[in-house]
């Protein structure tokens, strides 16, 4: 899919400001420093949609991006950076909260996954809540040309343990570095607004 025109529509941090649920939406879920503004960006080709940060847990409200009025990603606040207090945790985790628990357009989870390390405590809950919720979800697991290919069957591997997955198909290796993935995951995004 070629997107000619995304924009950020608006940011939220509760329900009443959120856009009217006319168009599909993928939301992004992830730590803080696991790339969900670099992902946008290489999906979309653009370099400075979603803004990126050396500073993580930058993204404290929801950034609604319409991509060509066919559908929207939903970005949301990152998860498990430690230099933010507890109440900034507490109310990001009721602003995702609220918006995975409302939104009847969401049609689609990305959970994104740094591929590096295995997946935290808090990712482990991410994908149990969206079983609980039952929003289909795909994870999408980031960096990966940071591991040599020699090595990545392995880590595929801790993943689908770690995670209880019956197999490896809900993982989708994404590098915002050369590309890599982005094909596969268009493919995924296109099943689901369609």
């Amino acid at each position: 899919m070629k997107v000619q025109n995304p924009k950020l529509e608006i940011t939220a941090v509760k329900l009443e400001q959120y856009p009217s649920m006319d168009k599909p939406e993928i939301a992004l879920a992830g730590r803080s420093n696991v790339g969900k503004s670099s992902f946008i960006n290489t999906l979309i080709e653009r370099k400075g949609l979603a803004r990126t940060s050396g500073q993580p847990g930058k993204t404290q409200t929801l950034n609604f991006y319409n991509m060509d009025d066919k559908f929207r990603f939903v970005d949301v606040p990152g998860y498990g950076y430690a230099k933010v207090s507890k109440t900034d945790r507490a109310r990001w985790a009721k602003m995702i909260t609220e918006y995975l628990t409302n939104r009847d357009n969401l049609v689609t989870l990305l959970l994104l996954m740094d591929f590096r390390h295995e997946p935290t405590e808090l990712d482990i809950q991410m994908k149990e809540f969206a079983d609980e919720l039952d929003i289909p979800y795909a994870i999408v697991l980031t960096k990966v040309d940071k591991i040599k290919r020699s090595q990545r069957n392995k880590h595929i591997s801790m993943f689908t343990k770690k995670l209880e997955l019956p197999t490896s198909d809900a993982l989708f290796l994404f590098s915002s570095e050369t590309a890599e993935g982005k094909d596969d995951i268009w493919e995924v995004i296109e099943s689901q607004i369609n």
